[in-house]
């Protein structure tokens, strides 16, 4: 009596399933691995290791020593941190709403579509923005000098005497004339992008209810970009914090004015590359990064509250 062997069964439908879920998984880390670690290196790594030496100090006696938080108790108790983070504080309450109200207003004006040649005035707006830093800070220091710059000369043909604004007084508000005419052009197109994708309907029912335009801007446009706001108002409040290349920049042309603890970035980089402190160097930086991250997630936080 022969018998036949059973015939070989099929993989089940939920191992096949489990199988295509792992070569998908192992599709994705393939495209993102590159990015990853890139990602580690450039960010990840040099993150650790300011952290690293931030709890570590140089003694004359003994070299590198774990001393724990005492840089951070340090740097808290630090006069010359505060003053400069007080600066930024100033820098930032001014210079960030006068900002982003221009900004918003430019957006507005080019999306009513009443403005003639909003195509030029869109790329000239925006076009500050695509000037470096460094070249902006040269270009606007030059103009502000008194005796060989536009100020200079202003002052030379009308036989007058403008107040120098690389001063002490006026170096802040200088370099907030800078930074605003940097990127009213960049938070202006993400006001515009946003404004672009409101629903033209909305625009037609407040046409046919007899709203006026500033009615539609108070209870359809801002409402509608409240995100590109929060965003925009994100971006900024970092950029304030890390304020560097232009008090950089003009330390030069103004060094009574724009001293080493100007800013905190400034103060770091100091620290760092002229006093050779390493470890208090990485210790400021850590906590302008802490300081930077908590105010924006509140921003963020508040922004997304009344968005809800």
């Amino acid at each position: 009596m022969t018998t036949t062997s059973p015939p070989a069964v099929a993989p089940s439908r939920a191992a096949a399933a489990t199988r295509r879920r792992t070569r998908t998984s192992w599709a994705g880390w393939a495209f993102i691995g590159p990015f990853m670690i890139v990602f580690a290196l450039v960010f990840l790594a040099p993150i650790a290791y300011a952290l690293y030496l931030s709890v570590f100090r140089d003694q004359l006696v003994g070299g590198n020593a774990f001393v724990g938080l005492d840089n951070y108790v340090q740097a808290l108790g630090d006069e010359r941190f505060w003053a400069g983070l007080l600066r930024v504080s100033l820098f930032l309450l001014v210079q960030v709403p006068v900002m982003l109200f221009l900004a918003l207003l430019v957006a507005l004006a080019i999306d009513s579509g009443r403005l003639y040649g909003k195509n030029f005035f869109r790329i000239a707006i925006f076009l500050p923005y695509a000037v470096p830093a460094v070249v902006a800070a040269l270009m606007w220091g030059f103009m502000y000098g008194t005796r060989f710059g536009l100020v200079g000369n202003i002052n030379d043909f009308f036989g007058i005497s403008l107040p120098n604004p690389l001063s002490p007084d006026l170096v802040l508000a200088s370099i907030g004339n800078i930074v605003t005419w940097e990127f009213i052009g960049y938070n202006m197109l993400i006001f515009y992008a946003a404004l672009r994708v409101i629903p033209s309907s909305l625009y037609e029912a407040a046409e046919i209810d007899g709203a006026g335009q500033f009615r539609v801007i108070t209870a359809i446009k801002l409402p509608a970009i409240r995100g590109a706001l929060v965003i925009a108002t994100i971006f900024s409040i970092i950029g304030s914090f890390q304020l560097f290349n232009e008090p950089s920049i003009l330390q030069n042309l103004a060094p009574n004015s724009i001293t080493t603890d100007f800013t905190p970035n400034l103060y770091a980089y100091s620290l760092s590359f002229s006093g050779q402190q390493y470890n208090y160097s990485a210790t400021v930086a850590i906590i302008m990064g802490l300081l930077t991250m908590a105010v924006a997630y509140v921003v963020q936080l508040r922004g997304m509250r009344k968005e809800s």
